[in-house]
């Protein structure tokens, strides 16, 4: 049985603010998630996202019970 965390959260990131991420002034992005506390992770989990209007939408990211990065996915 796995003790993965699945954790929600929304984004609404503008593409000049994700441009940030290319110019290597930002690294990370913050979110808060569905029960109220603060997420961080690298910024490169979510560019294939992107497109024109930056990232929008409802997301859900997959964790080991140690905090690993496994995947994210976006939902509708």
């Amino acid at each position: 049985m796995s003790n993965h965390q699945h954790i929600r959260f929304h984004l609404n990131v503008g593409y000049d603010q994700f441009l940030a991420v290319y110019q290597g002034i930002a690294k990370t992005v913050v979110a808060k998630t569905d029960d109220g506390r603060n997420i961080s992770f690298p910024a490169g989990n979510v560019q294939r996202f992107l497109n024109k209007n930056g990232i929008q939408g409802y997301f859900e990211i997959e964790l080991t019970e140690k905090n690993k990065f496994i995947s994210i996915k976006k939902l509708d």
